[in-house]
């Protein structure tokens, strides 16, 4: 008999097989193999547990074997091809299901974040993966040395390790353009906290940016967009810090809103140490470590490998091509704008 959740229409011809190739000996032919692939299909298609259809073919051959003349290694071998045909058709079948929801998956996600589908429809579908858009969403993006992809090792790292610690909080983590993203609910800032942690340490030291909780589906693309904004402002400004939040780097895109403004600051401010011996790079390496130690000359001569004397020079020099001191709190703000503003503008390398 077989098991009472498993239909015995997927036994269907079984008994007769064993019994003919009992007797004779002989293999499965094509179709008959082709048979329980097909079977196997339906059965995972059915949503049936593969362990529980192969108890279930053990059972109706043990039942059958008292009835089954002739060898017993010609039926043993029987089982075995049938067993191994079914469960072919149904990992194929299980390996299309994978592929469609990974391809309605990939559909979900370039739409949720490129905003190119019907707002009501992309909340419907959102709800199929765990959203609900209706809250508000932030994004954190974690980008390695290697693009990753759905099927990369690194994602289901990250991915068990977040579910370990908070179970399902409708939590989406998915691959973009070779990075991980992880999108959460807005009042649950630990899980993205906890996803920095989990994928900097996964991805060798990657780093990973945080965009700020946005109402509604548009909000969604406009925290992953935040986040992207981040990376690339930590790439350009050569930021240490391995976690970036959107919401600390508000300063920045201020700052760029008005391109000519900011191109007309730095001409206006650093363009006289062009003239110096060995340009002006040196000078605004000088100005960067200065700044990004809090103005102690120590510390800034330290970064530079220099002597604290050789550095009171170069910021003497740059006084007198400037007129501006950096330790001049009058003409700080400038200078550090300035210098800002060049590093975003890739000044000196590129003409403004």
């Amino acid at each position: 008999m077989a098991d009472l959740d498993i239909p015995e229409h997927y036994l269907k011809g079984y008994d007769r097989i064993l019994a003919e190739v009992a007797a004779t000996g002989r293999r499965l032919t094509r179709d008959e193999i082709s048979s329980r692939r097909a079977l196997g299909e339906q059965a995972a298609e059915a949503g049936h547990e593969l362990r529980a259809l192969v108890s279930t073919h053990l059972t109706a051959a043990r039942t059958a074997w008292p009835g089954t003349a002739g060898s017993a290694a010609a039926a043993l071998a029987a089982v075995q091809q049938v067993i191994d045909a079914f469960a072919e058709g149904f990992e194929r079948a299980q390996r299309l299901a994978v592929r469609q929801e990974e391809a309605a998956r990939r559909e979900f996600i370039d739409d949720l974040l490129y905003g190119r589908s019907d707002l009501g429809r992309l909340a419907e579908r959102a709800e199929r993966f765990g959203l609900r858009l209706s809250h508000a969403h932030a994004v954190a993006v974690a980008e390695g040395p290697t693009a990753y992809d759905e099927g990369a090792p690194v994602l289901r790292q990250v991915e068990r390790s977040l579910i370990a610690r908070f179970g399902d909080r409708s939590i989406l983590l998915t691959t973009k353009d070779g990075r991980l993203l992880c999108i959460a609910p807005s009042h649950h800032d630990e899980v993205l906290t906890y996803f920095a942690k989990q994928a900097h340490a996964a991805t060798d030291g990657g780093r990973i940016a945080i965009g700020r909780p946005q109402p509604g589906p548009g909000g969604v693309v406009q925290s992953y967009e935040e986040a992207l904004n981040a990376l690339d402002l930590a790439e350009r400004l050569d930021f240490d810090d391995p976690v970036l939040r959107a919401a600390d780097l508000l300063v920045y895109p201020v700052l760029t809103r008005d391109r000519q403004a900011m191109a007309d600051l730095v001409r206006g401010t650093l363009g006289p140490l062009t003239t110096a011996r060995g340009g002006a790079q040196p000078l605004l390496d000088t100005l960067t470590a200065y700044f990004d130690s809090g103005c102690v000359a120590a510390e800034a001569a330290r970064r530079l490998s220099l002597s604290v004397r050789a550095l009171t020079y170069r910021l003497e020099r740059i006084h007198q091509l400037t007129g501006a001191h950096p330790s001049d709190p009058a003409h700080r703000y400038m200078l550090q704008t300035a210098v800002i503003g060049a590093r975003l503008l890739d000044w000196p390398a590129k003409d403004l």
